[in-house]
């Protein structure tokens, strides 16, 4: 049964009372140590592989993602009130799993003991399991019905969807379903992380929820001030498990698009320079696609298919000395050249500068001696 307005809003504050104050009656905070020996007691590392491992279960078995949110309450429970050694986590583990399965799921859908034991490759056999279930219900005083950070992440984005019609203004693709699905994944990830432990489950969905919402409107900030009256949690925890949080879910965001590449591709010619500083174009003596011989180039005369520029001006052009090299040019002589290349040479091949003599430069590249220049041969800009 769905409501709508304030009914709706106060249903979700009641829901919201309750999973706080069944959080308040069971949470106790557990960071497993590291400890000098490795059979003394199960370190961080064991302990967020082993929910990896659920995680993978999880989808091997096609169970619901409640499922695997109360198996790691639980094992998290179990550890903070027994102290474990690592040789039995993977019974441990597998035990919570399976009484989660039997509490979330429907009969249908319940793995057979059996083949769960064989298909987990736990090393356990169904009766260590069974005998592990009652140790684990003992010292959980058969209480399995905990708030979970997924119970209070479902709270938190209805709270949001119905505080904020537009918050998926944003998102035309998405419904709130698919929207729901995409934190689930990000919880479902910072469970495995042993440094979140310090915080409840409603501080971890929160702190998710203000950062998939700081993205999406501007009046975020508002919106989570009003979910923390509610929750009557500290800004500052907040603040700090924000951090964590963005930390450990930044491998999962999508990278930026690549930048754009351009590629090079260089003509047939090469870029010389004079005796007078400026620069003309030599063409290869590779023939095109429509050459009909190989041998000899189309045209009267070689010189009639170089590209012929203008004199430059008496001031702008610099006398060059036998010693000077290109890589020593500078600054402004190698971009008036540039300009030179651009801005006079624009003619079509074959075809002389109107009323200009052709340019002394028009000598061979074999004559340079050395005077090439170091950057790549540049395309000439045609003209319409």
């Amino acid at each position: 049964m769905k409501f709508s307005g304030p009914l709706e809003s106060q249903r979700l504050c009641l829901l919201l009372e309750t999973a706080i104050s069944r959080e308040a009656q069971m949470w106790k905070m557990h960071l497993p140590k590291i400890q000098p020996s490795q059979d003394v007691g199960i370190s961080p590392t064991q302990r967020d592989e082993v929910i990896q491992w659920l995680a993978k279960l999880k989808c091997q078995f096609h169970l619901y993602p409640e499922t695997l949110a109360l198996a790691v309450s639980l094992l998290d429970r179990f550890l903070a009130a027994v102290k474990a050694r690592p040789k039995y986590l993977n019974c441990i583990a597998i035990s919570c799993f399976f009484l989660a399965a039997k509490t979330i799921e429907e009969d249908e859908r319940i793995p057979v003991l059996k083949v769960l034991a064989r298909d987990s490759f736990c090393g356990c056999s169904p009766a260590e399991i069974r005998r592990m279930e009652k140790i684990i219900l003992d010292k959980l005083n058969w209480d399995l019905h905990m708030a979970t950070p997924l119970d209070f992440l479902h709270i938190f984005h209805a709270v949001a969807l119905s505080t904020r019609p537009q918050l998926l203004t944003t998102l035309p693709k998405k419904n709130p379903s698919q929207h729901m699905a995409l934190l689930t994944k990000q919880l479902l990830h910072c469970l495995t992380s042993y440094q979140l432990l310090q915080f409840k489950g409603s501080m971890l969905a929160l702190a998710i929820v203000s950062l998939e919402v700081e993205k999406l409107i501007p009046d975020w900030l508002a919106l989570i001030i009003e979910l923390l009256q509610k929750a009557q949690m500290d800004s500052s925890q907040l603040i700090h498990c924000r951090e964590l949080v963005a930390q450990h879910l930044s491998p999962l965001q999508p990278s930026l698009p690549p930048n754009s590449v351009y590629l090079y591709s260089p003509l047939k010619h090469n870029l010389v320079t004079c005796h007078a500083g400026a620069f003309r174009l030599q063409p290869s003596l590779v023939p095109g696609p429509d050459s009909k011989d190989n041998s000899k180039p189309e045209g009267p005369t070689r010189r009639s298919t170089v590209l012929s520029q203008r004199r430059a001006a008496p001031g702008r052009c610099k006398q060059a000395t036998a010693k000077r090299k290109v890589e020593e040019m500078e600054v402004d002589d190698f971009y008036d050249g540039i300009k030179r290349l651009y801005n006079e040479e624009n003619a079509p091949e074959g075809v002389v500068l109107e009323g200009k003599p052709p340019s002394a430069c028009s000598a061979d590249v074999s004559r340079q001696g050395g005077n090439v220049s170091p950057c790549p041969p540049l395309q000439p800009v045609s003209v319409m």
